[in-house]
C-alpha cells in the first residue's frame, strides 16, 4: 500500500509541527516555504510557551478602553486612521465575539487546545535534542499600581480554580529580590509558574524542521502562491522541480487567507502587526517580564535582551512605523539599563487573528484534500504542536485527542 501524501505549506511553527506529527503518523511530507523555517511570525515573538493563557485576548469593551485607544495613549494597540477600512469587518465580528457570554464558550474551547501546549511541545524539545533553549521556570507580569495587581490577582485565582494553572503573587521586595536589577520600587507581579521559556524562537523552530528532515521529510523553497489542484491531488512549482501530493496542508500565518482567496474561500482575520528590538551591553532578566500597562515584554534571549511591542492594526502594505516600541524602550530604560540596540531597524511581523480568537483546523469545505492550521493569534509559537497533532489525526483518520468542532473552517 502507497504512503500518503501531503505538501504543507509554511515552515512557522504551526507548519513544523504540522508536517512532523504528519511524517510520524507514515505520511510523504514535502515542507514548504519562501525562507528558511521559523523566520516570519515564529521568530519575532517573546518565546514564551504559554500554557497559561487560557483565555484569549479579547477587545476591550468598555469606555475607557476604547478612549484611550482612539486617542492614542494606549501602547498595547495603536491604529493607522488611514488603514481601519482594511479591519473593520474583522474588528466588529471580534467585538461581537468579545461580549462576555460567547468569550466564556470560546475560552472553553480555546483552554481545551492550550491544556496540551507544552507536552506537545515537551515530545518535540526532546525529539530534537532541542533542551538547551528552553526553561522550565514561568514568566512573570509586572504591574505598576495596587488596584491593577489585585485584579489581575483575581483573574489568576479564577484561572486556577477552573483550569488549574499555577502562579506566585510576588510583593514589590519578593519581585525586587528575583529581578534585583529593576531601578522602580514597584508592587509586585504575578509569576506564572507553568509555561515554558524560550531563548532562540527561531532557533527552536528550526531545531524541529531539522527533525523533521531526519524522519525523513523534505524541505524546499518554493511560492505558496503557485498551489494547483489536480484531478490527483495537488502540484507545487519549487526551486527543486515540481512536486505532487495527495493533500496540502495551509499553515500561512497571516498569509493563509490570501492564497486561499484564490480558491473561493473569504477567511476574515484581524492582522495584528508587532515589532521587537534587541538590546546589548546593559543588564538582562533572569525571566521574561511583561508590562501590560504599557503593553510590551522584555525576555531574555541567548544573546541579548528582546523587547517586543503590542499590536499595530495597518494595512499589510504599509511601511512600518515602531511608535509603539520606541514608548516601551522608553518606559523599560526607567526599569533597567538596556544597554544599546542591535538592530539599526525593528523587526516586524504580523499576528493572525480570527475574529471569534480561535484557530481554524481542519478540512477545506469544497477542495478535496486542503487542509487548513491557522489563525492562531498570538499564540501560534505556543499552539503550534498541539494543533499540529489535531490536524494530522484528523488527516489521518484517528480519534482526535481533543473536539475539533470548534475549530472547524466552516464556521466562518
Amino acid at each position: 500500500m502507497s504512503r500518503q501524501s501531503a505538501i504543507v505549506l509554511g515552515a512557522g511553527m504551526v507548519g513544523v509541527a504540522s508536517a512532523l506529527h504528519l511524517v510520524r503518523r507514515g505520511w510523504s511530507v514535502v515542507l514548504v516555504d519562501r525562507r528558511e523555517p521559523g523566520r516570519e511570525t515564529s521568530y519575532g515573538n517573546a518565546g514564551i510557551i504559554q500554557s497559561e493563557a487560557v483565555r484569549p485576548y479579547a477587545m476591550p469593551r468598555d469606555l475607557d478602553s476604547f478612549v484611550r485607544i482612539a486617542t492614542g495613549r494606549a501602547n498595547e494597540v495603536r491604529y493607522r486612521l488611514m488603514s481601519l477600512p482594511h479591519h473593520v469587518g474583522p474588528l466588529l465580528r471580534y467585538w461581537w465575539h468579545s461580549a462576555p457570554a460567547r468569550h466564556r464558550r470560546i475560552t472553553l474551547a480555546y483552554a481545551a487546545i492550550i491544556a496540551h501546549a507544552t507536552s506537545e511541545h515537551d515530545v518535540l524539545i526532546r525529539d530534537a535534542d532541542a533542551g538547551a533553549l528552553v526553561r522550565h521556570d514561568g514568566y512573570r507580569l509586572l504591574h505598576r499600581d495596587r488596584a491593577a495587581l489585585d485584579e489581575a490577582v483575581a483573574i489568576a485565582e479564577a484561572n486556577r480554580r477552573e483550569f488549574g494553572v499555577q502562579f506566585r503573587v510576588l510583593t514589590g521586595r519578593e519581585l525586587a529580590k528575583a529581578e534585583p536589577i529593576l531601578k522602580d520600587d514597584l508592587p509586585g507581579a504575578i509569576h506564572w509558574l507553568d509555561p515554558w521559556t524560550v531563548s532562540d524562537p527561531g532557533g527552536l523552530v528550526a531545531a524541529y524542521a531539522n527533525l523533521f528532515c531526519r524522519l525523513g521529510g523534505t524541505l524546499l523553497r518554493g511560492d505558496a502562491q503557485a498551489l494547483t489542484q489536480t484531478s490527483s491531488g495537488w502540484t507545487l512549482a519549487t526551486e527543486a522541480g515540481r512536486i505532487d501530493a495527495e493533500a496540502a496542508v495551509v499553515a500561512l500565518g497571516p498569509w493563509s487567507p490570501d492564497l486561499l482567496r484564490r480558491f473561493g474561500y473569504g477567511f476574515p482575520l484581524v492582522r495584528k502587526r508587532g515589532y521587537h528590538r534587541h538590546y546589548r551591553g546593559g543588564r538582562t532578566l533572569d525571566l521574561p517580564l511583561v508590562d501590560p500597562t504599557f503593553g510590551y515584554a522584555m525576555a531574555p534571549m541567548a544573546d541579548s535582551l528582546r523587547i517586543t511591542s503590542g499590536a499595530e492594526l495597518t494595512s499589510p502594505e504599509a511601511a512600518p512605523t515602531p511608535v509603539q516600541l520606541t514608548r516601551a524602550e522608553a518606559v523599560a530604560r526607567e526599569l533597567l539599563d538596556l544597554g544599546t540596540a542591535v538592530e539599526t531597524t525593528p523587526w516586524c511581523g504580523t499576528r493572525p487573528c480570527t475574529p471569534d480568537m480561535l484557530p481554524v483546523i481542519g478540512r477545506a469545505t469544497r477542495h478535496r484534500g486542503l487542509w487548513l492550521n491557522f489563525g492562531h493569534g498570538h499564540q501560534g509559537f505556543t499552539l503550534g504542536p498541539a494543533t499540529g497533532r489535531l490536524l494530522s489525526e484528523l488527516m489521518s483518520g484517528e480519534a482526535p485527542a481533543v473536539d475539533p468542532s470548534p475549530y472547524r473552517p466552516d464556521r466562518f
